[in-house]
């Protein structure tokens, strides 16, 4: 999706006409590890490399995901919110497979009012007066 979608980002449709969407769910018994991560990161530098060039005339052109009309803030909004979507998937699955063995990726179950405490000595609150 993120090589389809970034690449000639400004200029083409994002729905490119090689992308083969059922191929991108297919992982082979084979494929290791660091094939997994390159794969990642290939798609992660395509976003980054679309994105970081933009200019502040850019945000309202109109660019086209599967022949709709969408202006570049919508577009990346769009897939900003898709990423947050398969990330939120990747870390069910993930607390899922580790069980009991799974480590909270923010404030540990049962600890809030700790958590509450710590954050507040930080960064004590400004009083309004």
């Amino acid at each position: 999706n993120m090589l389809s979608r970034w690449t000639n980002f400004l200029t083409t449709d994002g729905e490119k006409p090689e992308r083969n969407r059922d191929m991108e769910f297919v992982m082979l018994p084979e494929t290791t590890r660091d094939e997994m991560i390159a794969y990642w990161e290939r798609g992660w530098k395509c976003v980054f490399d679309a994105v970081e060039p933009l200019r502040p005339d850019d945000l309202m052109r109109t660019v086209r995901i599967r022949g709709q009309d969408h202006t570049v803030v919508q577009a990346i909004n769009r897939q900003l919110a898709h990423y947050a979507y398969h990330a939120g998937q990747i870390v069910y699955l993930a607390k899922h497979f580790r069980s009991s063995e799974w480590q909270t990726l923010s404030v540990p179950k049962n600890k809030s009012a700790e958590f509450n405490a710590r954050m507040s000595v930080r960064s004590p609150r400004v009083s309004k007066g």
